[in-house]
């Protein structure tokens, strides 16, 4: 049986197209008929038999019928069936007019069966074919038995049948040929619509993957990636062509655990377990990656590779280090006013006495001396505490505009004569041709262009190079990168860098850097660090270029404990030591 929902119906057009050609062919054999009944192409109506011409006129009328149908019922595949039954009636009806077994017209039934090809499936075509040999069978046994009057004069039963035999073996072969035809020709059009469907089903999975905003890879079961969406080229800064052929073991490392892993939280019907990697991307940079994992099965649920999708959490990772470090700096202020609320004022009062027995004692004696010496060292206890206190709460700067050019120009102009600089050491400024003006304190930016530079420097005992550049980027902002070729970090003291009192590289304290870091925070900027040991360091600095939101003064720790000894405290501290030196 016919399958009609392998191809779509047949077109509008297609059926005018049918009506057209058919009413152009009734024209055509008119024509050649009138000419081959006359002799002459002379028009005389005389010369054409009337039943001839009744079955052009049916004909033509036919096709206007049929012409007003295609436009009014609805099922043009019908229409199409019918229209090809009624031509096989109208064929029989003009061959038996016209001299029945001997006619001329027996030839239409071969072309209506294959003109039926184009448009009817292969069983119909087939079915066609049948009603034809049935029809001319009919015609030959109603002329045979004298059913109907025929036109011509008697002939043999046996002339008969060898007639109608040779055109009924010739109506099926002709109805096989075309039905295979017809069948080749629909089976080229489902290939067509399916290919159609494919490319489409295609065109979308690709949108689809493109669209996803995590990366995706796919690779076989030895982890040769063979698809690489838009996403996973961004994140990890290599071209899809670049990485299509390779190991994903290249990017994520040894996977085995991980693909072990998921395949079994998959069989129990687990959900599938989250890891973490971090990748290194063409330019040296590390990004952190949370990824899972799971099976690529075929069409008969047997795994023929893995699917690997994937995010950048490294700007997640760098917020969550961000905020742990900010909670820690608040735990040094907090510690910090702690200190300064215990220890500067018993010192404050510890150095008013000095300065009172100070008073009563011979300035040459050795008891003048050593009251000299802890008034000098409170004077430092004091300085130190103080330090402290300004990287705990820095004061709120004095925001101006600055030209960052002139402020590195500055820098590396105070560094040249510094005695950390030998002729091994150079510099290269990589600065825009027109100034770059950011809303900023010109004190605390050269600070920190200062210990950045004097860092670096550190970092390159034997010589080397350190580029200073500026980048204007979107969004308002610009970059600025300290590039050195030094001896580089660990990603350990990379995590510790901007922490008070950490490890450093350079033997220094590990203040200079936290107080960078905030600075840079209280301009609304952000600070990272790119290093690897042996490799150098590279520290990008992004700062907003207007609208900068001014910090606000934070509750001054410096008022709780600023000086805590005043005039009236010493007052009384001189009236105690006085009493005391009179009862002794």
């Amino acid at each position: 049986m016919e399958n009609t929902d392998l191809t779509k119906s047949p077109s509008l057009s297609a059926v005018r197209n049918l009506i057209l050609g058919r009413a152009i062919a009734i024209l055509l054999l008119l024509t050649t008929s009138w000419a081959w009944y006359s002799g002459t192409f002379r028009v005389s109506f005389q010369e054409l038999p009337s039943g001839l011409f009744q079955v052009f006129l049916v004909s033509l009328g036919l096709s206007v019928v049929y012409f007003v149908a295609a436009h009014l019922v609805g099922s043009l595949v019908w229409q199409l069936r019918v229209q090809f039954l009624v031509d096989a009636l109208i064929v029989t009806w003009l061959v038996w007019l016209t001299g029945d077994l001997s006619s001329p017209y027996i030839t239409l039934f071969i072309v209506l069966i294959g003109v039926s090809s184009i448009y009817l499936r292969p069983f119909w075509t087939l079915m066609l074919a049948f009603a034809s040999v049935a029809l001319f069978l009919g015609l030959a046994v109603a002329i045979a038995f004298s059913i109907l009057e025929s036109a011509n004069p008697a002939q043999p039963i046996g002339k008969i049948v060898q007639i109608a035999s040779f055109h009924i073996v010739a109506f099926l072969v002709v109805g096989l040929l075309a039905a295979r035809l017809s069948e080749r020709r629909f089976s080229g059009e489902q290939l067509k619509e399916t290919a159609k469907s494919l490319a489409n089903l295609r065109a979308l999975h690709e949108r689809i993957v493109e669209s996803i905003r995590s990366g995706l890879i796919t690779t076989d079961l030895d982890g040769t990636i063979y698809t690489v969406n838009q996403s996973a080229s961004e994140i990890t800064g290599y071209t899809a062509d670049s990485l299509v052929g390779t190991s994903a073991f290249r990017l994520f490392g040894d996977l085995s655990e991980p693909i072990r892993l998921s395949v079994g939280a998959d069989m129990i019907g687990e959900q599938l377990p989250r890891f973490e990697a971090d990748l290194a991307t063409p330019e040296g940079f590390a990004v952190r990656v949370g990824y899972s994992v799971c099976q690529l099965l075929s069409e008969e649920n047997e795994a023929n590779g893995y699917i690997i999708t994937f995010q950048d959490l490294t700007e997640i990772r760098t917020m969550e280090e961000s905020v742990r470090r900010k909670d820690r700096l608040a735990a040094v202020g907090r510690v910090g006013a702690g200190l300064a609320h215990e220890i500067r004022n018993p010192l404050g009062a510890m150095r008013g006495a000095i300065q009172v027995l100070e008073s009563a004692t011979p300035p040459e004696s050795m008891q003048a001396d050593l009251m000299g010496i802890i008034l000098r060292e409170s004077d430092r206890l004091n300085s130190i505490i103080t330090n402290f206190l300004s990287y705990a709460r820095p004061k709120v700067g004095d925001f101006t505009d600055v030209d960052i050019g002139e402020a590195i120009r500055d820098t590396i102009t105070l560094l040249k004569h510094g005695p950390d600089v030998s002729d091994k050491h150079s510099f290269k400024e990589v600065l825009p041709s027109s100034p770059v003006f950011i809303s900023a304190d010109i004190t605390q930016i050269k600070q920190v262009f200062w210990n950045l530079a004097r860092n670096a420097l550190n970092a390159m005992p034997e010589g080397g190079t350190l580029t200073i550049g500026v980048f204007p980027i979107p969004v308002n902002r610009v970059r600025i990168t300290f590039e050195d070729t030094g001896v580089g970090m660990s990603p350990e003291q990379v995590e510790s860098l901007f922490e008070p009192f950490s490890k450093s590289t350079t033997g220094g304290t590990g203040l200079g850097l936290s107080i960078v870091y905030q600075i840079i925070r209280d301009h609304s900027g952000v600070i990272n660090v790119r290093s690897s040991e042996g490799e150098g360091t590279v520290i990008t600095i992004e700062l907003p270029v207007e609208n900068v939101k001014r910090p606000e003064p934070e509750s001054p720790v410096e008022a709780e404990i600023e000086p805590p000894a005043d005039d009236a405290e010493r007052s009384r501290l001189t009236e105690y030591l006085n009493v005391r030196n009179r009862d002794k």
